[in-house]
């Protein structure tokens, strides 16, 4: 059983996007963050997996389409709460994030292939990673990895490589975190749900203040 993984926390206003308040208010970066959310779902789908799981922090809501199982996310760390939804996995397992709303499934779908690769790596460009592909998923191969820092993904990548793991690599990208970061990744994905909000809400934000 292939599953697709996508880890992400409930859009809410002051809970999601803090790092893009200001310039954008809390509500703003809230549908930011549900925008993202909804591109990087409808992508996921469109790779062929036996599952697609939403593993959630929060509440599903109307961004949520058909197709996906949702499961709640452990308490603990980011380490932790990546590992336990590997360990819910019976067979190779690809896991993203909800910050890279410029993800395809051309870009997905080789990632879930396995010949030759025990395991695939997506780094981010702020030195974490985006994406976590293992064939024979093992939660202590991301326990004790320290989160949210800039050697994230180089401790990550260096924990597959010490276990032996053949690892194929992905392309890098941008997570959304700040207002630059949502502005080169809107520009980067002019067709995205994202970057059609980005243009509507930093229009507005113009007009308002000429």
């Amino acid at each position: 059983m292939t599953a697709l993984l996508v880890i992400a926390k409930q859009p809410l206003p002051g809970r999601v996007k803090t790092r893009l308040t200001p310039p954008f208010p809390p509500e703003e970066a809230a549908a930011l963050a549900e925008a993202a959310l909804a591109d990087t779902l409808a992508a996921a789908l469109g790779v062929p997996a036996d599952r697609h799981v939403l593993v959630l922090d929060g509440q599903p809501g109307g961004w949520l389409p058909s197709g996906f199982e949702v499961v709640p996310q452990v308490a603990g760390g980011l380490d932790v709460r990546l590992a336990a939804a590997f360990a819910a996995c019976d067979g190779p397992a690809l896991l993203i994030g909800m910050d890279t709303p410029q993800v395809t499934p051309a870009l997905l779908a080789p990632a879930l292939r396995w010949e030759g690769y025990d395991a695939w790596f997506g780094p981010a460009a702020d030195g974490g990673f985006w994406a976590l592909g293992l064939a024979s998923p093992d939660p202590a191969l991301l326990l004790g990895v320290p989160m949210s820092r800039p050697d994230t993904g180089a401790v990550q990548y260096e924990r597959l490589r010490a276990a032996g793991l053949r690892v194929g690599a992905l392309p890098v990208l941008r997570d959304v975190d700040t207002a630059e970061d949502a502005r080169v990744v809107a520009g980067g994905a002019p067709g995205s749900r994202f970057a059609a909000l980005h243009a509507a809400l930093t229009s507005a934000t113009a007009g308002a203040g000429a």
